[in-house]
């Protein structure tokens, strides 16, 4: 800990050489596509939510302020690690290191932004869900970005609980406590967490190195990190099956919990199996990109069965 709070924001301030940025840039630093993540993990769990009701005014506003409050967290990650962010490829243009943003600037963005979208969603909806938010955002800025990241190879297991929580946060809008839909919603974004970044991190190990982050595969070896990456998916595969189980999960859901569950299962044992060049490359490129599309998928067959009007039970 105390060599990440030697880590002073006025060595920071060298990555900007000018003050203020674009709109654009200011968007930049939220991570949009993390918001919209945010928001649509969050609409299924308002959506599952067998008891509760709000109207769609204060849904919207709700959505809206737990996106914002992700993205305030996304943005204090990125004025934390803007020394790290410097010297990896994927993240040297984001707009602190690449000059356009101050880091203090990014710091009050960040930090207003969490405070504004905290409030207003208690204001709007109720306090349990802003309380929820409000620990998210500690949670992924704090614990997760100043802590864990540069601490231990389990960074992404432990602080994958941050980008699990907007379905309980839905809930807690919905319904103003927390129930198992959301809990299961979380458990399952949170198993999946590690073998969907791990795939990522087997392919970026030189650059997590270099910038001294211990991912799993530079800290127990890339073996290692592939063998994980199958136990983790064969627990992720029966555990995407639980909503049919709770009856909250139907006909169309399971078909998709089911065949996207074992794609996940063969997409993990193409990543043990190729373990050089380009090969290893493809493996866990493909691993990370359909493990988006199945979490996608799943959560999609709750909305759509939901909301539509497609639920068709199978436990009664």
């Amino acid at each position: 800990m105390t060599s990440l709070t030697n880590a002073l924001p006025a060595e920071r301030e060298t990555f900007a050489p000018a003050v203020g940025g674009d709109v654009p840039d200011y968007f930049a630093l939220l991570k949009p596509r993390v918001m919209v993540l945010v928001i649509f993990t969050a609409l299924v769990g308002m959506v599952v939510s067998p008891h509760g009701h709000v109207s769609p005014v204060i849904g919207a506003i709700s959505l809206l302020m737990i996106a914002i409050g992700a993205g305030a967290s996304g943005c204090l990650n990125m004025w934390w690690d803007a020394d790290i962010d410097a010297v990896m490829t994927r993240t040297a243009k984001r707009p602190i290191p690449d000059g356009r943003i101050r880091p203090n600037e990014a710091l009050a963005f960040g930090l207003f932004l969490s405070v504004a979208s905290t409030l207003v969603l208690g204001l709007a909806a109720n306090w349990l869900a802003a309380g929820l938010l409000a620990f998210t955002i500690v949670f992924y800025a704090v614990i997760y970005s100043m802590w864990l990241k540069r601490a231990t190879a389990q960074n992404i297991v432990i602080g994958g609980a941050a980008g699990a929580l907007p379905p309980v946060i839905g809930q807690a809008v919905v319904t103003g406590s927390v129930g198992i839909e959301s809990l299961v919603l979380f458990a399952i974004i949170f198993i999946w967490t590690p073998p969907h970044f791990w795939a990522l991190a087997l392919v970026k190990a030189g650059e997590y190195a270099k910038a001294g982050i211990p991912m799993m595969p530079n800290v127990a070896g890339p073996d290692s990190t592939r063998r994980q990456i199958v136990w983790y998916t064969v627990l992720l595969a029966p555990l995407g099956l639980v909503p049919v189980v709770l009856g909250f999960g139907g006909l169309l859901y399971a078909v998709i919990g089911v065949l996207g569950g074992l794609g996940m299962l063969a997409f993990s044992v193409q990543v043990l199996r190729n373990r050089e060049g380009e090969a290893e490359k493809r493996a866990a490129m493909g691993m990370f990109g359909f493990s988006i599309l199945y979490l996608f998928l799943l959560f999609a067959a709750l909305l759509a069965e939901q909301s539509l009007g497609l639920f068709r039970p199978l436990v009664a």
